[in-house]
């Protein structure tokens, strides 16, 4: 008989505000913050500090709870989000939506960076590979390799047609992403490069590394009318353009470095939205940040530098080598033009300093009117800080810290009625309501170890590292008593029984038992709880865990020294002694019928021991760490065990069976057989890439320099559509080869009913094979065709000249036609059946494109004729606010230069009449 067993599934994850493994970012509006969340993404309100949605994988597309990594806004309502097993999640932040999901890294997200018009996104992953993706298509696009390392960051350039990527390689790479080649590789950092960006006018790149300095280059924009254009703060730099002295590949060309203030290594550097502001985050609790002057200060900023050197120099040396020092200077500055250098147009104006060390930070895209900017920043204690930047100093105007603890949780507690929940840390008792997940009172406490909730659920108490005990009033939120009880920390609280008491487990090797009682205070009307002490017993090393066995008839102590002892309740006399363990027990737990008593240690070992004669009935290797936790389910003999290697597992200790592991997993249980079945299908699809076929393959080797290759990757779900599509069109064969018969029939005068295929539901044999071929995503169709044998494919064509009449298929039809034709060239070529097939296709695609192109233009068109129309019936003109903006700023830059200009001529003048007047006298 098969036995049934009930299925546990995580319901909420609750107390995280930002985890660790991912960055942070504001969402276009300025309003919202996006923090990791584990598994999930929160959207926090940055004024309210309130957590408003949470983006959380459905349950039907989740399996093992795998953490956010890596997390891109774009400047449109679209959030990405990257995960640890390479998967990467695009959601509608407005509608709280996971609109698609992108597969084809192989290793965890590390970074994410959008285009301008968010119609792109790039990916980089510890696989090494850069993949750029379709955001209006759900789809890959390729992948680039040639990095020999993790990829760190990502950068667009040139209005998206290029992109630079850096790596632990200590390279950085500037792909063209229209002939999806590397153009240009850049070598010079001494360490692992962690972070590229460039401002928003594209005119310098910067990068971070381990090394001392951050490194700027200059970027060289496409040639126009056969000049190259590179921006230098706003003026145009226009060079005659020589082939043969010009490399026509070089797009970053290095600028200069700035030394930075702190020595750690750099996590991340940013330039805010206007790009007069530059962070640079450290992998510290530091953050400095550089101001971005514009035109005229930085050639102001040179000109003081210059003839700050004529004076030092002139004051120094003799005339003749003043005169030459100046000439030389002369020369340099190119015509009254002085020279910029990297500290003329960066200057260091704050350092931000945390409490904690800082994970990352984000500029918030909206510009605040009284300060210059906004920054969040993430710390490692699961806190977020908003500050403001202003010219003279920074200001914490906000932080979200109620919401969670600051340190490792040591202990959770649930009320009797299951309404409340009590977590402990080293500084804070949190009570929560676990169904809504709402932090309800924080108390600040000691270092709390262990807690138990009073029956009544109106006050708790909780055992701290210093060896006292705190009696918490939970309505008021206030600690309202602390007692010294033991000499070491409180190791451990088990309530007895009856609900009249507790008892300790302490460090200083004693067992203590307590009574509840009620005193009034003087001066005080109300009464409140209090504790005395009635009994000790005491033993010869330190005490870990207690256990009360559900009958009050024995007490269980684990013990330093790796074994449990186990006495009579009401007499404390020694009962048993249980040793096997190779090192301390760390938890334990009775049986409700206390016939078992389950202990797990810090070898990693589950053992279950019979508490009628103390013999082991068998030592399970349960976790690849140490056994934290395990609990017995009430009146059962199934239990849970917490290890230190994240998992939650549930035995049956009668059996000895391991019956789930949570990892996230969402769906019910009915029997031991189909979770085994769901084990399987997991172990199979963890080993996809390990198949027969592959493993006996020609191993790949290391990718060439700038190689490109298919975007996706194999999944259980490319393999399931796979065996679809074969299915369809085996079923259409046999239809078609029904219909044809009919036919036949038909015309010899044999008059019957043709009876379709039902199994097709009472689609045509194209539509039906159709109908297989559109179910696939678009993000897995390549891998889906890469996987069809070549017969199924010659199958596959056949039918796409009579799909491409349909004017919503064309596109699917070209990428289908495109992807067999790239897979099968040498088969189909030399295949004499497929040549009919494949010139009918040429023609009747190249017409249906062409009918879809031209469709688009007069599209285009027509906006392009609505969009005239409207500036004629307007006064103001139809354009775009930012253009005319930019141009106003530079005609304004402009007049404040000619301004400069002549104010310097001016005092040119008359330091030459002064000097001359001097010759006169002298």
């Amino acid at each position: 008989m098969v036995k049934a067993y009930l299925r546990y599934e995580p319901a909420a994850a609750f107390g995280v505000i930002a985890s660790v493994d991912s960055n942070i970012a504001f969402d276009s509006s300025g309003k919202h913050l996006l923090a990791p969340a584990l598994e999930n993404v929160g959207v926090w309100h940055v004024r309210q500090g309130l957590c408003t949605k949470t983006l959380a994988p459905s349950a039907s597309a989740r399996g093992p709870s795998l953490a956010v990594t890596s997390i891109a806004s774009s400047p449109s309502s679209l959030i990405a989000s990257g995960y640890a097993d390479g998967s990467i999640r695009i959601w509608d932040s407005e509608k709280g939506t996971c609109e698609t999901t992108l597969n084809g890294h192989k290793g965890a997200v590390t970074t994410l960076r959008y285009n301008k018009l968010s119609s792109l996104l790039a990916s980089g992953s510890k696989d090494n590979d850069v993949i750029l993706w379709d955001v209006v298509g759900e789809t890959g696009l390729f992948r680039l390799r040639g990095h020999r390392d993790q990829v760190t960051d990502l950068v667009f350039l040139d209005n998206g047609k290029k992109l630079v990527s850096s790596s632990k390689d200590k390279f950085l790479r500037v792909w063209d992403l229209e002939t999806q080649h590397c153009m240009q590789i850049i070598s010079g950092h001494h360490s692992e490069i962690w972070s590229v960006d460039t401002d928003p006018e594209e005119r310098y790149v910067v990068t971070g590394s381990a090394d001392p300095d951050l490194r700027f280059y200059m970027v060289k924009h496409d040639l126009v009318d056969g000049q190259s254009v590179s921006n230098t703060n706003g003026t145009d730099a226009v060079k005659n353009s020589d082939v043969s002295t010009q490399n026509k590949w070089e797009v970053l060309k290095h600028f200069g470095e700035i030394q930075r203030q702190n020595k750690d290594r750099v996590a991340s550097v940013r330039f805010n939205n206007s790009g007069n502001l530059l962070a640079c985050q450290v992998a510290g609790k530091t953050v400095e940040i550089f101001r971005v002057l514009d035109e005229v200060e930085s050639k102001r900023k040179a000109k003081r530098r210059i003839n700050r050197k004529k004076e030092k120099k002139s004051t120094k040396g003799s005339v003749d080598v003043a005169v030459n020092g100046d000439a030389s200077h002369e020369a340099g500055e190119q015509g009254d033009k002085p020279v910029l250098t990297v500290s003329d147009i960066f200057k260091l104006l704050q350092t931000i300093r945390a409490g904690k060390k800082i994970c990352s930070f984000s500029f918030c895209p909206v510009t605040p009117k009284n300060s210059l900017a906004t920054i969040a920043l993430s710390l490692n204690n699961n806190l977020l800080e908003i500050y403001s930047v202003d010219t003279s100093s920074t200001t914490k105007t906000n932080a979200i810290e109620l919401q969670g603890h600051r340190s490792d949780i040591r202990s959770v507690t649930l009320s009797a009625d299951n309404t409340l929940l009590m977590s402990t840390s080293h500084s804070a008792v949190k009570i929560w309501n676990p169904s809504t997940g709402s932090c309800l009172r924080t108390i600040d406490s000691g270092y709390g170890l262990c807690g138990l909730f009073v029956p009544g659920n109106k006050y708790a108490v909780v055992g701290t590292k210093a060896g006292t005990i705190e009696i918490i009033d939970v309505s008021s939120g206030t600690c309202v008593e602390v007692l010294e009880v033991h000499g070491g920390s409180v190791q451990s609280i088990v309530a007895v029984p009856d609900g009249t008491g507790f008892v300790t487990g302490s460090a200083d090797h004693d067992v203590k038992f307590w009574e509840y009682q009620t005193i009034q205070k003087t001066g005080e009307d109300s009464k409140h709880l209090t504790v005395s002490h009635v009994r000790n017993l005491k033993l010869n090393d330190d005490v870990l865990v207690v256990a009360v066995s559900p009958d009050a008839k024995y007490i269980a102590a684990a013990l330093l020294d790796c074994t449990v002892k186990v006495f009579f309740m009401d007499s404390l006399k020694f009962f048993l002694s249980l040793y096997g363990h190779k090192l301390p027990v760390l938890c334990m737990d009775i049986s409700s019928d206390a016939e078992l008593i389950v202990t797990g240690s810090a070898d990693k070992n589950l053992k279950i021991w019979g508490l009628d004669f103390g013999d082991c009935h068998k030592s399970i290797f349960a976790h690849s760490d140490s056994v934290m936790a395990v609990r017995f389910v009430r009146n059962t003999h199934y239990m849970f065990s917490a290890g230190k290697d994240r998992l939650v597992k549930y035995w049956d200790a009668d059996k000895f069976e391991l019956l789930l592991t949570l990892e996230g997993h969402h769906a019910e249980i009915w029997c031991l057989s189909e979770e085994k079945e769901k084990r399987l299908e997991e172990m199979f699809e963890a080993d996809l890439d390990n198949t027969f076929e592959s493993r006996y393959a020609p191993k790949e080797d290391l990718p060439e320099e700038g190689a490109v290759a298919i975007a996706g990757k194999k999944t259980k779900e490319t393999l399931t559509a796979t065996d679809c599509i074969i299915e369809a069109l085996d079923m259409a064969e046999a239809e078609l080869k029904r219909i044809a018969e009919h036919e036949e029939d038909k015309s010899r005068g044999k008059v019957a009913v043709f009876q379709p295929n039902i199994l097709m539901l009472g689609l045509s044999p194209y539509d039906y094979v159709l109908r297989a071929l559109s179910s696939v995503h678009t993000n897995d169709l390549e891998q889906t065709l890469l996987a069809l044998p070549f017969s199924d494919a010659l199958k596959l064509l056949s039918y796409l000249k009579d799909w491409a009449l349909i004017p919503d298929k064309v596109e699917l039809v070209c990428r289908v036609a495109t992807v067999l034709l790239q897979l099968h060239h040498n088969q189909l070529i030399t295949t004499v059946a497929a040549r009919p097939i494949l010139t009918l296709l040429k023609d009747i695609l190249h017409a249906r494109v062409k009918e879809c192109k031209d469709t688009l233009g007069f599209n285009l068109a027509a906006m392009d004729h609505l969009k005239q129309l409207m500036a004629l019936k307007s006064d103001a003109l139809f354009r775009d606010a930012k253009t005319k903006l930019l141009e106003i700023r530079l005609r304004h830059s402009q007049r404040v230069e000619a301004r400069a200009d002549v104010k310097e001529g001016r005092r040119k003048k008359k330091r030459q009449k002064k000097s001359d007047d001097v010759h006169v006298w002298s």
